[in-house]
């Protein structure tokens, strides 16, 4: 089937009218989470995962994707008004688009983040339509020791570019590899790590994990900052229409931070944070005024925002084509897929042609719609702060409960949601990133199984990891990226060492 064929088949799928309403609802629901301070989209996906298991496999692809991207927009109209991100990505924005609106021009720069997302959304959608098709491919052409060495890069390359410490992220990897080995050995049929319970010999529920590290834990970590501060007061709104000396300014910059957005979006711990910080700098760099960053330059708006919204839709590449996740939203969304019993993969391409083209379809329909939704209602986004937690965080607690519980019937899975929510609370208190753990326990188990499957073929033999190109080049990226990381620390260590001489 040609790319046409292929799209054809896309928009057959998800202009369907249940998919258009689920694609709307995602949408919604991902502006809604994008401008309320505190509840991001990784533990609102988290929270709905339940959901999903009641809907066809791509009806629940199209509204996870649209509460991710959609989140994307909704993060900039807080950041913009209020100096607030409501998403992590656009923390950025805040720093030319708050000025912006303190000067008078919050229309401006909200009009601007919003058309700079839907060109980078619609560009990055087409990225992934043409892209898809020649990586699934190439993917057949993978065996089990080549998918080993990609898995491998993939957890290195998470920890790597995910913030904080290196050894934490490391560590937080090692232990989500331990949990995703809870459970029955798929070969000999031995019980690991179930401590004689009987629940977890089918392993850790990866609905109770996610809903405890991501949603219960944010919540937890939320009331011990408090109530939000009251100050902060929302800049008026005038016209929403840039002027021509806006376009000429903002254009170069959009089609940049897409760029930008679109390659990182693919790298392993890539996605919509990366690629906003890295825009901006970019901007500043090749800006011929970079002192107007910070005072309100409109291209310090359009960049990070295209940057992320191209960011998180490329960040489906891998996913989709490979069946690697390359950041924690993806490893979520590559578990919604497991829970409808579909291993995502290259063989997805050519058996749910549907699923894949109805999902990159429905990108393109969900900017549409998130145009609509953002600049018309910004008025009432806006009113949405003014919510207390103290009525929003048991509604989302109790949805936690109820989604735990309900996907096995089991109170033990909400008595696990809890646990790991308490753990997920100590890690985010001591500065350990969540995100590598969620990578370690799914893409865990796949990496065992492949270098078992690696490891029968060849007999034992460990040398089947260099004589195979694939894996060998991926080997070689795995050590390159790790000596990157680590030769600047040897270098500076011994200059120490050296000074004291």
């Amino acid at each position: 089937m040609t790319l046409i064929d292929n799209l054809l088949v896309g928009f057959a799928v998800a202009l369907q009218p249940s998919n258009l309403a689920l694609a709307f609802v995602g949408c919604l629901v991902g502006t809604l989470i994008g401008v309320l301070p505190g509840l991001g989209p990784l533990a609102t996906l988290a929270i709905l995962l339940p959901i999903t298991f009641h809907f066809p496999a791509e009806s629940a692809l199209i509204m996870l994707a649209g509460i991710y991207y959609g989140a994307q927009y909704g993060g900039s109209t807080t950041a913009i008004l209020v100096n607030l991100p409501g998403e992590s990505s656009a923390a950025v924005t805040c720093i030319d688009g708050h000025q912006m609106a303190r000067q008078g021009r919050a229309g401006v720069a909200l009009a601007t983040a919003a058309y700079a997302s839907f060109a980078a959304g619609t560009i990055a959608t087409l990225i992934i339509a043409t892209l898809s098709l020649p990586l699934s491919q190439l993917a057949l052409m993978f065996g089990p020791a080549d998918y080993f060495a990609l898995m491998l890069f993939g957890l290195v390359g998470a920890t790597a570019l995910s913030s904080g410490s290196m050894m934490k992220s490391v560590g937080m990897v090692l232990v989500g590899i331990l949990l995703g080995l809870v459970g029955l050995d798929i070969n000999s049929g031995v019980q690991r790590y179930t401590f004689g319970l009987p629940p977890l010999m089918g392993g850790i529920s990866f609905v109770a994990l996610a809903i405890g590290l991501f949603g219960i834990a944010d919540i937890m970590a939320n009331l011990t900052k408090g109530p939000p501060s009251e100050s902060a007061a929302a800049a008026k709104i005038s016209s929403i229409w840039p002027s021509r000396s806006d376009v000429r300014a903002a254009w170069a910059p959009a089609l940049r931070g897409t760029g930008i957005g679109a390659l990182l979006g693919i790298l392993p711990g890539g996605g919509a944070l990366l690629s906003s910080f890295a825009a901006y700098a970019v901007e500043k760099k090749v800006s011929r005024h970079p002192e107007r960053f910070g005072r309100g330059a409109i291209e310090g708006v359009a960049a990070p925002e295209a940057a992320n919204n191209a960011g998180a839709q490329t960040s489906f590449i891998p996913m989709l084509t490979l069946g690697i996740p390359s950041n924690a939203i993806m490893a979520v969304m590559v578990g919604a897929l497991m829970m409808q019993g579909i291993s995502p993969g290259p063989q997805v391409m050519t058996t749910r042609p549907d699923l894949v083209w109805g999902l990159i379809a429905s990108m393109w329909v969900g900017n549409v719609m998130l145009l609509v939704i953002n600049l018309p209602l910004i008025g009432l986004w806006v009113r949405l702060l003014a919510i207390p937690h103290a009525t929003l965080f048991p509604a989302i607690l109790l949805f936690c409960c109820i989604g735990a519980y309900g996907v096995g019937n089991s109170t033990f899975d909400v008595m696990l949601a809890a646990g790991f929510g308490a753990f997920g609370f100590l890690l985010l208190r001591y500065g350990c990133p969540v995100a590598p753990l969620i990578m370690g326990f799914i893409l865990g188990p796949m990496l065992e199984e492949n270098f078992r499957r690696a490891m029968i073929i060849a007999r034992g033999d460990l040398t089947i990891f260099a004589v195979r190109p694939i894996s060998a080049c991926f080997l070689l990226a795995t050590l390159l990226l790790i000596a990157s990381f680590v030769a600047p620390n040897i270098w500076r260590r011994r200059d120490e060492i050296f000074s004291e001489d």
